[in-house]
């Protein structure tokens, strides 16, 4: 039997304040996820579009790029130039990027995350934040669990992908 997901292993992450181990777990949750899913997969594999649904390889880059920018908004800075510049390009295959250079930025993106959730002083968790060009509202904590949700999303999406690139589901049904 498989291991329980990250949440229901009764174990907290350590250092991570209380009211942010949901965001953790389902961080670490991600991680595994895409560990289960990535490894072999082909670029051919990881690029690949159909009918018009974003490829695994955007799916992964995608998460890793919006936790970052979600992080940076729950800390109070704006968006790098550098950041805009991951954004313009996550949508664009890059067939230099494989599975194992996908893990390893994974992996550097959850730990930089749980770095940031064991500095985040539980005071300032109701504290406002402004996104995004807009600066529309939100708080700290709002941040900090739709970054984690934003992942979990993209990393579903993953999944459902190779799931149906591997039936062979390749047009709509008429």
């Amino acid at each position: 039997m498989t291991d329980p997901e990250v949440w229901l292993r009764g174990r907290p992450v350590e250092g991570v304040p209380p009211l942010l181990q949901p965001a953790a777990h389902s961080l670490l949750q991600c991680r595994e996820e895409l560990e289960r899913l990535l490894p072999g997969m082909t670029p051919a594999v990881l690029w690949r579009a159909e009918n018009g649904a974003a490829s695994i390889g955007f799916h992964v880059l995608h998460a890793i790029g919006s936790l970052d920018r979600l992080l940076t908004y729950a800390r109070g800075a704006p968006l790098s130039n550098a950041q805009l510049q991951v954004l313009a390009q996550e949508a664009q295959p890059d067939m230099d990027l494989g599975a194992d250079d996908l893990l390893a930025a994974v992996d550097a993106a959850v730990e930089r995350a749980l770095d940031q959730l064991r500095s985040t002083d539980e005071a300032w968790l109701i504290h406002e934040r402004l996104v995004g060009r807009a600066r529309l509202p939100s708080t700290v904590i709002g941040l900090l669990f739709h970054a984690a949700e934003h992942t979990q999303r993209h990393v579903g999406q993953a999944v459902t992908t190779r799931k149906l690139l591997s039936n062979g589901v390749h047009q709509a049904p008429a």
